[in-house]
């Protein structure tokens, strides 16, 4: 896909955000690919490729909003970032780039979006945000939508509100939040806001998602009592 973007636009800075995004489930992955965003350089071209629907009827779409610019399959990846403010939408002719049935990064993203940064015309044609998959979805999600390396596994949430309990509950079990690893002992469970803004559970030198049973698509959710207050 490097190849492909630097063969229409050779001065191309490439930066590469993520290779482990959450494989065949384009919500999760958009909700995280949201979350990165914000420390992307303004007129940024962001090629993001999640895509079970590959050589089907899906749509390939760019999206451009706060000054960057998106190109991906209209399955959901992008939803998250729809309702921002100033946001456009086209649809991209993807009849005009030669073809596989596997490998559209390749054959068709990468290259559209290395014509983009060149000045070179793309075949498409602008569409409303409204009319792409997720509009309705809102741009957070009530799950694990990663797992790191070490186990640690982000949710689809941020913070709670005041009006929200702290406490998490994640497979019948009621986690408490904290600020740091450093503040927990070694094997204890907790959450935290994590680097992205959105709610991490955690275990302090150890995996959590094994201590748990988590896995991406698990459903997480913040816990009350039953007058309505925090528990």
């Amino acid at each position: 896909m490097e190849a492909a973007l630097l063969r229409h636009c050779p001065v191309a800075r490439v930066i590469h955000l993520a290779h482990d995004a959450p494989r065949f489930m384009p919500r999760h992955a958009g909700v995280l690919l949201a979350a990165m965003t914000p420390w992307l350089a303004e007129g940024s071209s962001v090629v993001a490729v999640v895509d079970p629907g590959v050589g089907g009827s899906r749509r390939a779409v760019v999206v451009e909003v706060a000054g960057r610019r998106y190109l991906a399959p209209d399955n959901g990846l992008l939803a998250p970032l729809l309702h921002q403010a100033g946001v456009r939408a086209w649809e991209i002719d993807a009849g005009a780039f030669p073809l596989s049935s596997s490998f559209h990064g390749r054959d068709l993203f990468a290259p559209a979006a290395g014509m983009l940064l060149s000045g070179i015309p793309v075949a498409m044609r602008e569409v409303e945000p409204s009319g792409l998959v997720g509009w309705n979805w809102g741009d957070r999600l009530a799950e694990v939508i990663y797992i790191d390396p070490f186990g640690n596994a982000m949710t689809g949430l941020s913070p709670p509100t005041e009006d929200e309990a702290g406490r998490l509950c994640v497979e019948g079990l009621l986690l408490s939040g904290g600020r740091t690893f450093c503040e927990r002992q070694p094997g204890t469970l907790f959450w935290y806001e994590n680097s992205l803004g959105l709610v991490e559970i955690a275990a302090n030198q150890a995996r959590a998602d094994q201590l748990l049973g988590l896995r991406v698509g698990l459903s997480v959710e913040w816990c009350l009592g039953s007058d309505g207050k925090a528990s």
